[in-house]
């Protein structure tokens, strides 16, 4: 193959691919790789992809074959293809398709069809395989219609991919569309990039579609997506979200944007338990119990009424009491949604075999660039530990180390300064420490929002926040998740939570909605020479690779 220093790809010999977005080809490029390739990093010059078994099992069953992979390479590439990585990728391809997941004898169960007697062998001999086995016969293995999702899972672990080819329930009938306008009357469409990713995740209602997770940046318009996955497939759904905020947040949208009556849609919380043609329910409530050891009753919640969709919003919050369930639930169409994939308990592989692969991904810096959401400005401001907290700290254990540094006092005038220097900027002010946050709010003059805040007075603060009757609110890590606040176009960050990724993608993503050309700026206070400044070598990574300019200030009085 020429080399031509032009072609936007670099492909390297451990299965990354390095894509020069400033190339002429660059945009066709990555249309050619998303198939097979995962992103990884997204900075502002060179993007990251890496193939995968599991991304070359998503090739696979979209149809791409080995040859069709090694042709997007070579006619990208800036440099010649490294010999063999061609055959690697044929190596682990063929996997797929090996086993099948087809209807049994009965409604009940299930048949693992394997022509392979070697891996009939391997799967034999599984410990992880042997209580799901009902019986063999001379090509095949029956399981239990329940165990579906589990013997993916175990089977992935193996490394054997399952072409899924039993059929998904329809559910109950629900006519559902969008309106062309809003109930306030305002023009309404679906975007291109939301269009997109209903076809990637329903393609053409054959089996092994229908299943998987979008991940889109914050204020980019998830919920969208969903309704329009509920307005392709015209069925009763069950949508499961983080808190009750987030719940009242899709039953508005709802409302607002299809055609949908109060009555079709339902609530399923603390505060009120009914069951309608469209459900919105917390995973609180799911994974409640009286007892410790004991069950689940609000699991019932799945089998209330024949669902066709089940969406998952926050996918990468599932709790893994869920996983159990959704387990139970492989015939049903189901939707994650999430703006990162990064769990921090690991558990990504649970969330790829259960609710299914990653259909669809954009980079913030795409959307930003499309003016779809708002550049951000991240800083993170240095400031002294005082003269009397430093002893106290240099003895302390190192969770303790952290929760002093997170609280120093001194982050309270620099928040101050920056409330009083962004006079236009609707400002949230997020911390972990309630005391800090309640003596943030006394002195801004702030309303508190925490996890004990009732439901109701929660919702009238983001009311009037919305409305702009106030501009300036101090919250916990409650206002993470599944919030929409449009407007806020600034965020203080005085203490998180020990520089978890998940939590920097959310907490940006609170200020990136569109705000007419101008800018949105997110601090983080740090106090100097502590543990903290560890914990922000990771965020700085995180939003750099997301494409993101990071500043570092040093405090002097700004």
């Amino acid at each position: 193959m020429a080399i031509d220093p032009a072609n936007p790809l670099i492909v390297q010999s451990d299965r990354t691919l390095l894509l020069d977005v400033h190339a002429p080809l660059a945009e066709e490029a990555r249309i050619a790789i998303m198939p097979f390739a995962e992103l990884e990093k997204s900075p502002e010059h060179i993007h990251t992809f890496r193939i995968t078994p599991i991304s070359l099992w998503n090739a696979a069953s979209a149809g791409f074959s080995p040859r069709d992979i090694a042709g997007a390479l070579e006619t990208y590439s800036r440099y010649a293809v490294p010999q063999g990585i061609i055959e690697g990728f044929s190596d682990v391809m063929s996997r797929y398709g090996k086993i099948r997941m087809c209807s049994g004898k009965s409604d009940d169960d299930l048949l693992l069809v394997v022509a392979d007697k070697k891996i009939r062998a391997e799967i034999r001999a599984a410990k992880s395989l042997d209580k799901y086995i009902i019986e063999e016969a001379h090509d095949s293995f029956c399981l239990r219609l329940t165990d579906r999702g589990t013997v993916k899972r175990e089977l992935i672990r193996l490394g054997w991919p399952v072409k899924d080819e039993a059929p998904l329930a329809a559910g109950d009938p629900l006519d559902i569309s969008f309106r062309t306008e809003t109930a306030e009357g305002l023009p309404f469409t679906v975007r291109d990039y939301q269009l997109e990713a209903v076809r990637s995740l329903l393609g053409d209602g054959s089996p092994g579609t229908g299943y998987g997770v979008v991940v889109l940046p914050c204020g980019s318009g998830k919920t969208i997506v969903g309704m329009a996955v509920m307005a392709g497939l015209k069925t009763n759904t069950l949508i499961l979200s983080t808190n009750v905020a987030a719940v009242h947040q899709w039953m508005d949208e709802l409302l607002d944007k299809t055609d949908l009556r109060p009555e079709d849609i339902a609530e399923y919380t603390g505060d009120s338990k009914t069951v309608a043609s469209v459900t919105v329910a917390t995973y609180q409530i799911l994974t409640w119990r009286p007892h410790k050891e004991g069950s689940f009753p609000h699991f019932k919640l799945f089998r209330e009424r024949p669902w066709g969709l089940i969406i998952y919003d926050e996918v990468h919050l599932l709790p893994a009491p869920v996983f159990r369930v959704t387990a139970e639930l492989q015939a049903v169409r189901r939707l994650g949604l999430t703006a990162t994939l990064v769990r921090e308990d690991g558990a990504e592989d649970a969330v790829f075999s259960l609710v299914g692969p990653k259909r669809y991904d954009v980079p913030w810096k795409e959307l930003e660039g499309k003016g779809w959401i708002a550049s951000a400005l991240c800083s993170e401001i240095r400031l002294d530990l005082p003269e009397r907290l430093q002893v106290p700290y240099a003895v302390a254990g190192k969770r303790e180390k952290y929760r002093v540094a997170s609280e120093n006092p001194l982050k309270e005038t620099v928040a101050v300064q920056l409330v009083e220097n962004h006079p236009e900027d609707f400002i949230m002010v997020i911390g972990q420490y309630i005391s800090q946050l309640e003596s943030l709010a006394r002195l801004l003059k702030a309303p508190l929002i925490t996890g004990k805040t009732p439901n109701a007075e929660r919702e009238r603060i983001y009311h009037d926040f919305r409305n702009g009757k106030n501009r300036l609110i101090v919250v916990s890590k409650v206002a993470n998740f599944a919030i929409d606040l449009p407007d806020a176009s600034m965020a203080i960050q005085v203490s998180g939570s020990f520089g978890s990724r998940q939590e920097e993608a959310q907490r940006l993503g609170r200020i990136l909605r569109p705000k007419g050309g101008r800018n949105s700026y997110f601090y983080t206070l740090v106090s100097r020479y502590t543990v903290e400044e560890d914990f922000a070598a990771n965020r700085q990574k995180f939003l750099a690779e997301q494409g993101y300019k990071y500043s570092i200030q040093h405090w002097s009085g700004l």
